[in-house]
């Protein structure tokens, strides 16, 4: 089995790396204007995340009461004793104002929610501590796909925004995409995923209202995209294997247009973001690049003129080649 690496870069210094199933029905006949510009998300959870639980030494033994109530990595913590938690200063708070007492926790798990009692432990320096490892936020780099002038909605990613160290996906509170601009590449080489690296702007650009396993939604505040070249959806059974092209950024905030090949249809699965397998074969991009790097997430692929799909991920054992989600799994309600 060949492995690879979701194709969002990871930007900033918080953790990144953006459920819901978009509607196939609605891509018929449906004529977009197709994006490949670089964008900056920032990403704020409902709810914090465990993303690991790790005993501490309560001054006789090692103990975790995260554990030890019931609280499993990807748990999504909801409240503390009826109050919201929003933030990793939230849920500290909670635990050190608790005084040693059991803490009602609502959690969320498999989209159900759930209420667990946990009482928190002092460490040897006194502070009460749950035993776990949270996340509130994200923040990191993609590409759009496309533009939706006739419902002023925005598709990019072609994923969904996961944790970057257990990929669970991650409850969207509040998200906005802005401004990006390209400055440098990092090329990937057998092994090892290279990426985009850019620095966001201070232009906001709309906002995220779902995060699926197919890519990130949203509406447009500030729209730079209503010129570009507008092309229609394809259905699926139009993807075929043989030449296309990707768009995508290298520099600055201009994209171009490189050469691809669709080498494999895979499945027709809309809950699935790997259809088909993509080969580049652009020189430019080979040199530039090494083929797919981070960053690309979301790049649109274009054949016989069609949005046929979006880059989604790079294989790390051939970096020339990765997997595409097909364009019409990609329309938003």
């Amino acid at each position: 089995m060949k492995k690879f690496a979701r194709t969002t870069a990871v930007a900033l210094s918080l953790a990144l790396i953006l459920t819901g199933i978009p509607l196939s029905a609605a891509a018929e006949n449906k004529t977009v204007i197709l994006g490949g510009q670089p964008f900056g998300v920032k990403f704020y959870n409902d709810g914090v995340m465990i993303i690991e639980l790790e005993e501490f030494f309560n001054g006789s033994r090692y103990v975790c009461p995260a554990k030890d109530g019931g609280l499993e990595v990807d748990d999504v913590i909801k409240k503390v004793n009826g109050i919201d938690i929003n933030t990793n200063e939230d849920l500290k708070d909670a635990a050190t104002g608790c005084g040693g007492k059991p803490m009602s926790v609502i959690i969320e798990r498999d989209g159900k929610q759930l209420c667990k009692s946990v009482t928190p432990e002092s460490n040897t320096v006194g502070t009460y501590l749950l035993g776990a490892w949270v996340r509130d936020s994200c923040a990191g780099i993609g590409t759009v796909t496309y533009y939706d002038p006739d419902n002023n909605y925005f598709a990019a990613l072609g994923h969904g925004i996961c944790d970057r160290d257990t990929g669970a996906m991650m409850p969207l509170g509040k998200a906005e995409i802005v401004g990006a601009s390209i400055s440098s590449v990092e090329k990937s080489s057998a092994g090892k995923a290279g990426s985009l690296n850019g620095y966001f702007t201070d232009k906001t650009l709309g906002t995220v209202t779902s995060n699926t396993g197919n890519g990130i939604f949203g509406t447009i505040i500030d729209n730079d995209y209503t010129g570009g070249q507008k092309a229609e959806i394809a259905s699926f059974s139009e993807i075929k294997p043989g030449d296309a092209q990707v768009i995508t950024t290298l520099n600055g905030e201009e994209p171009k247009s490189y050469d691809l090949k669709i080498t494999a249809i895979r499945n027709d699965d809309p809950r699935n973001n790997e259809n088909f397998v993509i080969k580049v074969t652009d020189e430019r991009l080979l040199v530039e690049c090494g083929g797919i790097v981070q960053g690309m997430s979301g790049s649109p692929i274009v054949q016989n003129g069609k949005l046929v799909g979006a880059v989604t991920h790079v294989f790390l054992n051939n970096p020339e080649e990765g997997y595409g989600v097909a364009a019409q799994f990609m329309v938003s309600d």
